[in-house]
């Protein structure tokens, strides 16, 4: 939950940098949240032990999911809800960013450079994700609240309405 799997820093635990939060906050749900996470990223938080993803969504959510094959059903409830915004690797070509992002997404932002995580303890890591990542706007609340940061410049990176919200195409899976 809250996680990124990093088989070089043998975690499974990456907390969203804390400058994220602030410049895009606040939030009302973060159901992927940390265990003992030294920073609050919503009001209300589920870890693994509430398992959120079988809980009812409320508010405004910040969602960084499990990364992997699971992240594919947790954007699927965030864009069903339609109230928040989700934090993922920029891997644009796979078949969840198409189903769950290309598809549904409001609004995306693509973030300058690559994030630093944070361990459980806080601490930023050392190297960065290793890979790129973007901010996936569900709603138009969220929308704003991106467009607002990147306005400000509180955070680095390219803005882009999705346009093709809803556009189902052709699949050659």
């Amino acid at each position: 939950m809250g996680s990124h799997q990093s088989a070089r820093a043998k975690s499974v635990i990456w907390l969203s940098p804390p400058k994220i939060i602030k410049a895009l906050g606040p939030f009302d749900l973060d159901p992927c949240a940390a265990e003992g996470q030294p920073w609050k990223t919503a009001e209300k938080q589920y870890t693994i032990a509430d398992d959120g993803l079988s809980k009812e969504w409320e508010g405004c959510v910040w969602l960084n999911p499990p990364y992997g094959l699971e992240a594919a059903v947790w954007l699927q409830k965030l864009s069903e809800h339609d109230n928040g915004i989700a934090l993922i690797f920029a891997r644009t070509e796979t078949k969840m960013f198409f189903n769950w992002v290309w598809n549904h997404a409001d609004a995306l932002f693509f973030i300058e450079g690559r994030l630093h995580f944070h361990r459980i303890d806080g601490v930023r890591a050392k190297a960065n994700a290793g890979a790129p990542s973007v901010l996936c706007a569900y709603g138009p609340k969220a929308v704003v609240k991106i467009e607002t940061a990147w306005f400000d410049k509180t955070i680095q990176g390219a803005f882009v309405h999705n346009k093709h919200r809803g556009y189902q195409g052709t699949s050659n899976d």
